[in-house]
């Protein structure tokens, strides 16, 4: 059998491992089979399936994430539906674009990108900063700013992670807590949102009510 022959019959043993029970955590397991693998995970994105390429994001090297790269991928996103593009952009940002300087200093260069994937992913990396409890950049003023001018003139991926990156500037940095909860009573952005038991409301005023209880009361 030839590398051509091997390498498709490999895809396709891969394909047979996804079910609509398919879990993250199984794609997880199967990354550690393959490890970093750039030209298994292309001949996976290829196949145009969304666990498939969940798998590729996980073993392609990190050596090729550059902006053109990037943007193909941000690219052939677009055939999914809203949720599962997003998932993979946000699968891609915490499983590489996290993990290098070079990526990060390209998703803080995206807040004024074209691509509404990009711009939604520099605000879900500001988010993230300050939900992990890290000290928070110096940039929260600026951040604020933006949000207020611009959230309600956003697309709808964009606009929920400012919303949610204005959420966690309420949580965790008490001086902007008041901003925030204004921020979310002048827009009433998902005011009206229904959410499951246990789950943390995206309306802001709600939302930080909630998580600083949470942290109050450990």
């Amino acid at each position: 059998m030839d590398k051509k022959s091997k390498r498709t019959s490999e895809v396709a043993a891969i394909l047979k491992e996804f079910d609509e029970k398919t879990k993250l955590g199984d794609i997880r397991k199967l990354a550690k089979v393959y490890k970093k693998d750039h030209e298994l995970a292309m001949e996976l994105w290829s196949t145009k399936e969304y666990f498939p390429r969940l798998l590729a994001i996980l073993i392609m090297d990190k050596k090729a994430l550059d902006q053109a790269f990037l943007n193909q991928l941000d690219k052939d996103m677009q055939i999914h539906s809203y949720n599962e593009r997003n998932n993979l952009m946000d699968w891609l940002m915490a499983n590489q674009l996290m993990k290098d300087k070079k990526t990060i200093a390209l998703m803080k260069s995206w807040e004024n990108s074209l691509s509404s994937m990009q711009r939604r992913t520099y605000w879900y990396y500001q988010a993230r900063l300050r939900w992990t409890g890290q000290t928070p950049p110096d940039n929260t003023e600026d951040l604020l700013s933006v949000i207020e001018r611009s959230i309600l003139q956003e697309e709808p991926e964009v606009k929920w992670a400012m919303n949610f990156t204005a959420a966690w500037i309420g949580v965790y940095e008490e001086k902007y807590r008041a901003r925030c909860i204004n921020i979310g009573e002048k827009t009433g952005l998902y005011k009206d949102e229904v959410v499951a038991k246990g789950c943390t409301p995206d309306y802001l005023p709600e939302f930080i009510a909630i998580e600083v209880k949470k942290r109050q009361t450990k």
